[in-house]
């Protein structure tokens, strides 16, 4: 059997100036065409597990992902670059270098602009948990992260049922 390299000093510092493009992930989001994003994935790349860090870039005019708002992981969103606007429950507030934007699970449903001259870069991070809920009211849909993988529902679908429903009366 062989030994378990120790990791080195270096092996916990991401050099974001030093990275190449094929280390960036871009991509869209799947309902939203307007979404482009660069990132890079920090707490990945060190092996964290239970915290996740990502570095994001948005072009000029894009956005991020469609507007959402998750059931079980916090996120938090702090901008190093540029400006924009950060949707919060349907209001938008601008957000520039310096500027934290924390999100508890309290259902407030967000989603990041770029509406300055030049990309927005930040960070964005929050818990990883196996399993989430996610709300997108804009487009009607419930989306469940579970196994890697995001499965949307359309939310006027969705049965819905209280504690009630499963309790047979007694008597």
């Amino acid at each position: 059997m062989g030994e378990t390299k120790k990791p080195t000093a270096e092996d916990y510092v991401i050099r974001t100036g030093e990275l190449k493009p094929a280390e960036i992930y871009s991509f869209t989001h799947p309902l939203n065409p307007n979404s482009a994003i660069s990132f890079v994935p920090l707490s990945d790349r060190v092996g964290m597990q239970r915290a996740q860090l990502g570095l994001g870039r948005i072009p000029l005019g894009r956005e991020s992902f469609v507007p959402h708002s998750h059931s079980a992981q916090e996120e938090f969103v702090f901008i190093l670059e540029g400006n924009g606007e950060m949707e919060i429950d349907g209001e938008r507030v601008a957000v520039g270098p310096g500027d934290y934007v924390g999100f508890p699970i309290d259902g407030a449903v967000h989603q990041l602009y770029n509406t300055g001259d030049a990309d927005l870069v930040y960070l964005m991070g929050g818990e990883r948990t196996p399993t989430d809920m996610s709300r997108f009211p804009t487009i009607g849909k419930i989306g469940v992260w579970a196994e890697g993988t995001m499965r949307y529902i359309d939310e006027d679908a969705a049965q819905q049922f209280s504690p009630e429903d499963f309790v047979e009366p007694q008597g």
